[in-house]
C-alpha cells in the first residue's frame, strides 16, 4: 500500500489506481498487433509467386476467389472442393449474383504447383463463362533477389 504524501490524515492509503502497468502492455500489444496485422495472409494459405509488375486490389465482399494448394487441393471462396469439376456450376452460379463489370475470377495458385494443374482449373473457370481473370502473385519489394 501506498502512503498519502499531501494533505488528509498522516498515514492514510492512497486509494487512486495506478494506470501505468496497464497502459504499458496495452502500448506494448498495439505495436504487437500493427506489425503482425500486415504479414497475415488472408484466405487460403498458399505460396505465392513473386512477380514485379502487380497491382493492389481492394477486397471486396462479392469477389469470386479460387485457390489451389501445393497439394492440388482447391477451394472456391476458402471453401474446399471435394471435386474440382463442381467449380464451373459453383462459378455459374455466383457470377449471375455480380453485376457485368465486376465478374472478374481471382486465382491464385501455390508456386510449387505444376502449371498443368493451374491450367486445368483456369479452364473449369473459363468454362463458367469468365471473361477476366486475375492471377494473384506476391509484390517483388526492392532489394529482394530472385
Amino acid at each position: 500500500m501506498s502512503m498519502a504524501v499531501g494533505g488528509g490524515k498522516k498515514g492514510a492509503a492512497i486509494a487512486d489506481i495506478n494506470v501505468t502497468p496497464m497502459a504499458d502492455i496495452m502500448i506494448v500489444l498495439l505495436i504487437i498487433f500493427m506489425v503482425i496485422t500486415p504479414m497475415l495472409q488472408k484466405g487460403v494459405d498458399v505460396k505465392l509467386p513473386i512477380a514485379t509488375n502487380t497491382k493492389e486490389r481492394k477486397d471486396e465482399a462479392k469477389t469470386i476467389r479460387v485457390a489451389i494448394r501445393k497439394d492440388g487441393q482447391v477451394y472456391l471462396n476458402d471453401i474446399p472442393q471435394k471435386d474440382p469439376n463442381e467449380l464451373t456450376p459453383q462459378i455459374k452460379e455466383r457470377l449471375e449474383d455480380l453485376p457485368e463489370g465486376q465478374r472478374t475470377v481471382y486465382l491464385k495458385a501455390d508456386s510449387e504447383l505444376d502449371y498443368s494443374e493451374v491450367m486445368k482449373v483456369m479452364d473449369l473457370i473459363r468454362e463458367a463463362g469468365v471473361e477476366d481473370l486475375a492471377l494473384i502473385a506476391e509484390s517483388r519489394v526492392q532489394g529482394q533477389g530472385s
